[in-house]
C-alpha cells in the first residue's frame, strides 16, 4: 500500500466506529468480530500517526484529527462506490421520491442527502418526513414515494407487552438493517431533579408508535405521568425538551447538545433498542429506483 495513502476497507471501519458509538456496536452493523474492528482501527490510526477516536463515558468519540478524517472517509467511500457504478453502467438519471422518518440521525440527514445528490447530480429528489407507521402501511403501492426508510421497534428487549414495531402489522421483514440505537429517556440539561410527579411528558401525536411505546411502558411500570406538551414532530420535540417542558423518549442520534440522558435516580422504566430499516422494493420498481436504492442503502448505513 502507497505510504501517503490510506486503506479503504479501514476507513469504512472507521466510519462505522464513529458513527455507531462503540466497536462492538460497529461490528454488529458490518459483520465483523470486535477484534477484527479494533485491529482495523489500530492499523488506520497506525497509518495516520495519531489517535482518532478515545473512549469516553457516551462511547468512542472522535479526536480533532478524527473529526476531519470522518468527512475525507465518508467521500473517499461513497466515490470509489459512484466509480463502480459507473464502470457498470450504472447512470441516475431521472427523479426519485424518498420517505424517511424524521427520527433517524436528524443532524445528519441533510448531510447524507446532499452527498448523494453529489455523487449523482442528474438526480432529481423529492424527500418528506413522515411516520414510519405511514412509511410501511403504503411501501408496497408506491403511492407516495419510492424509497423508504422506517424506525422499527425491538421487541424483546423489554418484554414483548410494551410495544410493537413501528409500522403497520405485518409490516414486511425483508426489510434491511441500517443502523440500531439506543432509546433514551432525554430531558433538558437546565432540569433540576427531583423532577415533578405526574412525570412531565412531552409526547408526538398518535400514531406515532414511538410514543405510545413510552405510554405503554410508563402505565405498564406504574409511573404517573402527565402531558405536558404536544408536538408536531421530532424537531418540535426537541425544543420542548430542550426547554425544560418535560421528558421523553428519543433514539440516542437524536439528542440535541442541550439534552442528557435522565439520570438512574429517576426511577424510569428501561426501553428497548430502535432499529431504522430501508424497506424492499416493489417487484414493478424500474433499474433507476433499484439503483438508487443500493446507493441510499450505503450512505444510510
Amino acid at each position: 500500500m502507497n505510504a501517503r495513502a490510506f486503506d479503504l476497507t479501514q476507513l469504512r471501519t472507521f466510519i462505522a466506529i464513529h458513527d455507531a458509538g462503540s466497536i462492538s456496536a460497529a461490528a454488529e452493523q458490518i459483520y465483523l468480530s470486535q477484534s477484527t474492528v479494533s485491529e482495523q482501527l489500530k492499523k488506520l490510526e497506525a497509518r495516520a500517526g495519531q489517535p482518532l477516536l478515545v473512549r469516553s463515558r457516551k462511547g468512542m468519540r472522535p479526536t480533532p484529527a478524527g473529526t476531519r478524517l470522518v468527512a475525507y472517509a465518508r467521500q473517499i467511500a461513497a466515490l470509489s462506490e459512484a466509480a463502480f457504478e459507473d464502470l457498470q453502467g450504472v447512470l441516475l438519471d431521472g427523479e426519485l421520491r424518498i420517505a424517511i422518518t424524521d427520527y433517524y440521525r436528524p443532524h445528519d440527514v441533510g448531510r447524507v442527502l446532499k452527498r448523494f445528490t453529489s455523487l449523482y447530480p442528474r438526480l432529481r429528489l423529492h424527500v418528506s418526513a413522515m411516520q414510519s407507521s405511514q412509511i410501511e402501511r403504503t411501501a408496497l403501492t408506491g403511492e407516495h414515494f419510492d424509497v423508504g426508510l422506517a424506525l422499527r421497534l425491538m421487541n424483546g428487549d423489554v418484554g414483548a407487552d410494551d410495544g410493537a414495531d413501528d409500522g403497520a402489522a405485518g409490516a414486511s421483514t425483508s426489510a434491511t438493517l441500517v443502523r440500531r440505537e439506543r432509546l433514551v429517556w432525554a430531558m433538558s440539561a437546565t432540569l433540576r431533579e427531583p423532577v415533578d410527579m405526574p412525570l412531565p411528558l412531552v409526547t408526538l401525536p398518535r400514531p406515532c408508535a414511538l410514543q405510545t411505546l413510552v405510554v405503554n411502558v410508563l402505565e405498564r411500570h406504574k409511573v404517573p405521568y402527565r402531558v405536558s406538551h404536544s408536538a408536531a414532530g421530532v424537531a418540535g420535540m426537541q425544543l420542548a425538551l430542550g426547554a425544560g417542558l418535560g421528558i421523553s423518549c428519543l433514539n440516542e442520534s437524536a439528542l440535541t447538545p442541550d439534552l442528557v440522558v435522565c439520570p438512574p435516580s429517576l426511577g424510569l422504566p428501561a426501553l428497548p433498542r430502535a432499529e431504522f430499516h430501508l424497506l424492499p422494493g416493489r417487484a414493478d420498481e424500474t433499474d433507476l429506483i433499484r439503483h438508487a436504492r443500493n446507493a441510499l442503502l450505503r450512505l444510510f448505513a
